[in-house]
């Protein structure tokens, strides 16, 4: 699904449209709660979801990732679930880079599929309101500039249910640039203060490719840009103008050809996310670069300790 999040949603308090809007998110809010009752599916395959409660540019294929390269460094047999999007198919080919992945509209459905592969673990890249799996272990994104937006749930504000539902989960994983912790630290204890937190840095991998006196024109179409900006010039690239598309974002000809003559103008180079780079389909990709990025957990152990732990139990 191409998202652009409404302004208001970030806001730091909600404004009298997400007022307007609140009798929808109520309606969405009590319905989480009547199918929220529904997870009464067993597997032999241990599971694990890395999900959301704000909605897009939490992180969660990066730690995805990175659980499956804990996975496999314990050779534990693993696998991929992810829901079938044809608009997310850049997110599917990075997966795809590192293991199997299963698609299907329906995740149970893949789960099975997983299951008579003889897989020991299934990582759920999004999934976490999908309540027809009780999954064994659940890891809780949110990135460190966006937070909660405005606080409110879908279409009042950017989250897909009460922030209060922070009491059912045990891992929060706070993605970004180690922007603002200590607040959002003390607002998610104040909602759980038995909840773990996990830190986790975003560090491009490919500095080498770039020169650093250059002026960049940088363009994204992720559910996280500023967090791709903040990034790049935590790294001392000279950022002179940064444009957001919506997320899974397809670019046109036209698009290309339009960034292309911004940068002529403004006499600069051109960067772009991975993810976007494999949007752009052969189009002048001489033109453009792309950042690659990997998610760095300050304390892996605690990761790694409750993967182990549920991969202990029978």
């Amino acid at each position: 699904m191409q998202l652009k999040k409404p302004k208001f949603w970030d806001y730091k308090k909600p404004s009298l449209l997400s007022w307007l809007l609140w009798p929808f998110s109520k309606i969405l809010e009590i319905y989480t709660k009547i199918i929220r009752k529904k997870n009464i599916n067993h597997s032999e395959v241990k599971t694990i979801c890395v999900g959301n409660i704000y909605i897009g540019g939490t992180g969660k294929t990066s730690l995805a990732v990175t659980i499956a390269n804990i996975l496999k460094e314990n050779n534990i047999k693993y696998c991929f679930i992810k829901k079938l999007y044809p608009d997310q198919y850049d997110e599917q080919k990075i997966l795809q880079n590192y293991g199997k992945v299963f698609l299907s509209k329906e995740r149970l459905k893949s789960l099975k599929e997983a299951e008579k592969e003889k897989y020991q673990f299934a990582i759920f890249d999004d999934g976490l309101q999908d309540y027809s799996i009780n999954y064994d272990l659940s890891f809780v994104c949110f990135n460190t500039i966006n937070w909660i937006g405005n606080g409110m749930i879908i279409p009042s504000g950017p989250l897909r249910e009460n922030i209060k539902n922070l009491k059912y989960y045990n891992y929060i994983v706070l993605n970004g640039n180690l922007e603002n912790l200590e607040l959002i630290k003390k607002e998610i204890y104040f909602f759980n203060p038995n909840i773990e937190i996990i830190i986790g840095k975003y560090i491009p991998t490919n500095l080498m490719d770039f020169d650093l006196n250059e002026e960049y024109l940088v363009f994204s179409g992720i559910g996280n840009h500023k967090s791709f900006i903040s990034m790049l010039k935590s790294y001392h690239f000279k950022v002179i103008k940064d444009i957001e598309y919506p997320d899974h974002y397809i670019y046109s000809k036209n698009d290309i050809n339009e960034l292309i003559s911004i940068s002529k103008k403004l006499n600069s180079k051109i960067i772009t996310t991975e993810k976007d780079f494999m949007r752009i389909k052969n189009q002048k990709e001489n033109k453009i670069q792309f950042i690659k990025s990997k998610l760095e957990i300050i304390d892996p152990k605690k990761i790694i300790n409750a993967i182990m732990r549920i991969n202990e139990t029978h």
